[in-house]
């Protein structure tokens, strides 16, 4: 019987083993920390899509044919894209990172692909590629580089059979899977081999065919053998698969599921990410003005720090290459708030604190940072914390609080002056 044992605990073992073979390079080892310690980046949204100002899904959800889609790039002429303004206002914002769609749902390649012409210097009158010139200005400011890759394709007649969307781009009922996915890693090989260093691939559309062979494994093995510190996301709003680096939860916290897209993300032990918009869209939407304060957005940066994530914040620029004024403007405010608290949010990691409805904890070396958002009283208590505290003061100010500690845990009076977004006390 215990030889019986044995035998079954290293097969299970064996098959523990198959399953996760992946061993990341010390390179992305390292590139993971740096993720970490980043806590926040931009996020955009940028393709021929944006012509119609009806977000990046107007295709499917206006019902676009394929061959009246293909009318688009001639109206797309960005003759205002300077990626040095770009890049100077992510780094004045407070952003470590961009992450820019290289090719969206659409198939629309925002760089010069030469598996295909559905790309903005073939197709376009501004035959220029975008990647490319933003690719140097990121690596000249030292702001490093993401591309959002879909794997859903709605104009590729080899993405066949097809899955839940793209049903009305009047492509024919015959394809080659196997030859979209070739595809599909010719067009990563390009991106990681004429664009310098990048810092990681998100993936986005696996969720359209579950069931489908997307041979991922060989996608992520290409991708870190030409790039090891690349590190590899996937949102497909499941638990992380073998040979991804870390792990997205798309509009909502690690944990949480008030939009319906994480119902079977489970929180592994990678580095997390969380995204979300500064209106209510991703792409350019020329009547969405649900735009959200400089109060919020801040709120959540924190509140992503506190749960242990970074958040990546998006944008979906104009037709002509310039970001919306309105989110430029709340960038620069959001920009100004990390001059002052970026050391309660860079580098750290999740405090001892869980979430509660008045704040979060973040925590860096011996310090503890009690983010006070929303108070509920004169005072908060904290049973988590259980050492013996040397002091309380208020961030920034230095003001020294009372406090106490007893069988419920750590009370500490708040100041009588809070601060209306977010008041910082240290724990030491």
């Amino acid at each position: 019987m215990k030889n019986q044992l044995t035998t079954l605990l290293a097969v299970c073992l064996s098959f523990a083993l198959a399953a996760q073979s992946y061993q990341p390079a010390p390179e992305n080892l390292e590139a993971r920390k740096w993720f970490q310690d980043a806590k926040f980046g931009m996020f955009v949204h940028w393709g021929t899509y944006c012509v119609l100002g009806d977000g990046e899904w107007v295709m499917n959800n206006q019902h676009i044919d394929k061959e009246t889609y293909q009318k688009l790039p001639a109206f797309f002429n960005p003759t205002e894209f300077d990626p040095k303004e770009w890049v100077s206002m992510v780094k004045a914002a407070g952003m470590q990172y961009i992450t820019i769609t290289s090719k969206h749902h659409d198939g629309f390649a925002m760089f010069d692909s030469k598996q295909t012409d559905w790309d903005i210097v073939d197709r376009t009158p501004y035959k220029k590629d975008v990647l490319k010139m933003l690719a140097d200005e990121c690596h000249k400011q030292g702001i490093k580089l993401f591309f959002y890759h879909s794997h859903l394709d709605w104009y590729q007649d080899n993405y066949y059979p097809r899955g839940r969307t793209g049903e009305y781009s009047g492509r024919p009922d015959s394809g080659d899977w196997y030859k979209y996915l070739d595809f599909m890693d010719a067009q990563l090989t390009e991106l990681l081999t004429n664009y310098g260093p990048i810092a990681g691939i998100w993936f986005d559309g696996w969720w359209d065919k579950k069931d489908a062979d997307w041979r991922l494994q060989k996608t992520y093995s290409l991708i870190h053998k030409l790039q090891p510190q690349c590190l590899i996301g996937n949102n497909h709003h499941q638990a992380p698969k073998d040979g991804e680096d870390f792990q997205m939860f798309e509009k909502d916290l690690p944990g949480r599921n008030t939009t319906g897209f994480s119902g079977e993300s489970e929180i592994g032990q990678l580095p997390l990410e969380t995204c979300e918009t500064m209106n209510n869209s991703w792409g350019f939407n020329l009547q969405d003005h649900r735009y959200k304060s400089t109060k919020a957005l801040i709120q959540y940066l924190v509140k992503a720090a506190g749960n242990n994530a970074n958040f990546l914040l998006n944008v979906g620029p104009m037709p002509n290459g310039k970001i919306q004024p309105e989110f430029v403007k709340t960038l620069g405010e959001m920009g100004k708030w990390m001059e002052k608290y970026g050391e309660t949010i860079y580098g750290t990691r999740g405090g001892p604190m869980s979430q509660k409805p008045w704040g979060v904890s973040t925590r860096k070396g011996n310090a503890t940072y009690i983010h006070v958002l929303e108070p509920d009283g004169p005072a908060v208590l904290i049973a988590e914390i259980t050492g013996k505290i040397k002091s309380v003061k208020v961030f920034g100010t230095n003001e020294t609080l009372k406090f106490r500690q007893d069988e419920f845990g750590l009370t500490i009076e708040l100041p009588k002056k809070m601060d209306e977004v977010d008041t910082v006390l240290v724990v030491e």
